[in-house]
């Protein structure tokens, strides 16, 4: 299996990448796009079918919607697979040796579990879902990942219209309350957070995770998965508990592409008294949201991007970042090292692009001690990847 949903097969000498094909799947398929190494394919026919293959369960991604790639993939398979993904990455594009073996976690429930969703609205002001690889959009009906109530009258038969060309986010927070905000359309891939209209709720989302309750705008980020924001929090909490950091008069951590400071608790609870946090985030919808629920930290929000300010703050101790799926990139990885954190906590929703960092990690002296991979996208081929590294012995001064 190929990075990206795409199965990889050989043809007299050519590799070809069919997505939506499995390992085990003999298959018929149209080759689409030749290049001089490898060539594309769609895959046209399951002429016998892997055993990781099953029935496909979201009716969305049935219609051609590019929300549940995996949704024909035995869920008991999904994890496997997707390790060995994050494996071959690792080895193709990190290079380095010494990688643990990853404790694999599949958060429940694996259909429901989305809390929050952005659509696109057509011409005649239905909402749905992108096709794949495509602007059209799956309108009739919904997918299985969003949580129950979360799109009830949003789309199929009887649903509201909403202002053509516009994106909506739906989002259902913790005490249950439905918010949809318009917003304008943005490229695809990007996010736009310029609200509209508030059609419903207030616009403003109330989370509970890690014992603490955050308030921000709809349209700021915030984990899709139900269990996520507690999973990750309490991961970090048990890791930063087990290692051994040096005393200073005033402990501090940086919190980069920090959102709206989901991480600030764990990092500031677990460095001790006195910890001051700097928080990070080019969104100003998640920095200017504020925290009444981190008034008893030492937490500083800056509104930047982390390559321009990062240099710009005091030595931390402990740097935990998690960049969107482009990657913090190897400039940005270059310095965060040059700072000389004794604990770095790396956080990638993209192998490709995790891999890439943790490569320039080792090249500057970095090694991952612990690695663990969570399966918090079931039914699609994304996945999460927490890693903790350290400076490597023979890279101590």
């Amino acid at each position: 299996m190929a990075h990206g949903g795409e199965g990889i097969a050989v043809l007299d000498g050519r590799v070809i990448f069919v997505h939506g094909a499995y390992p085990g799947d003999t298959i018929t398929a149209e080759i689409t796009e030749v290049k001089k190494n490898f060539a594309r394919a769609v895959l046209v026919e399951v002429l016998s079918p892997s055993p990781l293959r099953s029935e496909q369960v979201c009716p969305a991604a049935a219609r051609g919607a590019g929300c549940c790639d995996f949704g024909d993939l035995n869920p008991a398979e999904e994890l496997g697979l997707k390790y060995g993904i994050l494996k071959d990455q690792l080895s193709r594009l990190a290079k380095v040796g010494g990688i643990p073996e990853a404790e694999l976690i599949n958060l429940p429930p694996e259909r429901g579990w989305r809390t929050r969703v952005r659509l696109g609205v057509d011409t005649q002001g239905r909402a749905g879902f992108r096709a794949l690889k495509s602007n059209d959009l799956i309108t009739e009906v919904a997918c299985t990942q969003a949580a129950p109530g979360l799109l009830d009258g949003i789309m199929g038969e009887g649903a509201r219209t909403f202002t053509p060309g516009a994106e909506i986010i739906v989002a259902i927070d913790s005490e249950g309350v439905r918010h949809i905000v318009e917003t304008r359309r943005a490229a695809r891939g990007r996010r736009s957070e310029k609200v509209t209209a508030v059609l419903e709720g207030t616009g403003e989302v109330t989370q509970n995770a890690d014992d603490h309750e955050f308030r921000f705008p709809a349209e700021a980020f915030w984990q899709a998965h139900r269990s996520a924001p507690g999973a990750y929090t309490a991961l970090v909490r048990n890791w930063l508990a087990e290692e051994t950091l040096s005393e200073t008069a005033q402990p501090v951590a940086w919190d980069l592409y920090g959102g709206v400071g989901l991480f600030v608790p764990a990092l500031a609870d677990s460095l001790g008294e006195g910890a001051q946090i700097h928080s990070v985030e080019m969104s100003k919808a998640a920095t200017r949201a504020g925290q009444a629920t981190l008034d008893g930290y030492d937490v500083v929000f800056h509104n930047a991007r982390v390559e321009q300010h990062a240099v710009k703050l005091p030595k931390p101790q402990v740097v935990l970042l998690d960049p969107p799926r482009s990657g913090a990139g190897a400039k940005v990885v270059e310095s965060l090292a040059t700072a000389a954190p004794e604990l770095v906590v790396h956080v990638g929703c993209d192998p490709a692009t995790f891999a890439r960092d943790i490569a320039a990690w080792a090249e500057h002296g970095y090694q991952v001690t612990r690695m663990t991979v969570f399966n918090a996208f079931p039914g699609t081929h994304h996945f999460e990847v927490l890693a903790l590294l350290r400076p490597a012995p023979e890279s101590k001064s």
